[in-house]
């Protein structure tokens, strides 16, 4: 197999999407990279080659997902690895956020992620064999942030929704693995990709100085490297038994111990109460 399959990437203008597409194209591999923008793609990764595709979709909008996949079939033959990277951040307290700002956060984070999925599983399908990464987040496994509710429930949602898909694909031979990444050096913290509340409540202190913490104090200071990221992807694209939930971060691999232990705790604590409730 080595470096002869295609990778299909989302959001790959920017982020952790360019840094791996960027790794790719770098040793060899077949990608087809989608963004808002087919300009920005060809901005940072070039023209359309043998070996690259830069395709214009709109994640929400079904028909221009098969239209890109379709594209990538006609020009690579086939997709072997997909990587639903694109989303972005919202931090606001569920309170304040209106019901406009959280269902759209869910139609790209959530709804964006299965539109791709639903059209490539039959390419997967077909070929018997694939490997689907869903970008999560720590976020997706460790909620505890004040301000990020509905971000981190997007993320549980992919991470819930990636147990299943996995369960369902592997008699084909398709793999699936939630990618939980922790803070890493890219641009999610700018304004592009981190959208804040309209009607911010002033009595929600905390939530306003994670605002500040993470747009004045946390971005471009995050302790992971991006290009590190994109490496560990390929590895483990080329494992036999790749793993369902991939920490990646320090930080994410210490949060996850963090919350695993606390939910032990509390399973023992409270054993009489869970286990006391049948007939």
């Amino acid at each position: 197999m080595g470096n002869n399959k295609v990778w299909f990437i989302t959001g790959a203008s920017k982020g952790l999407g360019l840094e791996l597409a960027k790794k790719l194209l770098a040793e060899g591999f077949k990608v087809a990279a989608t963004s808002r923008s087919e300009k920005s793609l060809i901005d940072v990764l070039g023209n359309t080659s043998e070996n690259f595709l830069p395709l214009e979709m709109d994640l929400i909008n079904e028909k221009s997902v098969k239209t890109a996949i379709d594209k990538t079939i006609n020009h690579f033959q086939t997709i072997d690895v997909l990587v639903n990277n694109a989303g972005y951040g919202l931090l606001g307290a569920l309170e304040e956020l209106t019901d406009a700002e959280a269902r759209k956060n869910y139609e790209v984070n959530v709804f964006g992620l299965l539109n791709v999925i639903r059209n490539a599983m039959p390419i997967l399908r077909a070929n018997q064999s694939g490997h689907i990464f869903n970008i999560s987040s720590v976020g997706g496994y460790y909620g505890e942030f004040p301000g990020w509710g509905i971000y981190c429930s997007t993320k549980f949602a992919v991470a819930g929704l990636t147990e299943s898909l996995a369960a369902e694909i592997k008699p084909f031979g398709v793999h699936a693995t939630i990618v939980y990444p922790g803070y890493f050096r890219t641009d999610f913290l700018k304004d592009s990709s981190l959208l804040l509340p309209e009607n911010p409540i002033a009595d929600y202190k905390e939530v306003r100085q994670s605002e500040s913490a993470h747009k004045d104090d946390i971005s471009e200071n995050q302790p992971g490297d991006p290009v590190k990221l994109a490496e560990a992807l390929i590895k483990v694209s080329q494992d036999k038994n790749p793993p369902l939930h991939l920490f990646l971060g320090e930080d994410a691999f210490n949060m996850a111990n963090q919350k695993i232990a606390s939910v032990q705790s509390e399973l023992g604590q409270w054993k009489e109460v869970s286990v006391g409730t049948n007939f």
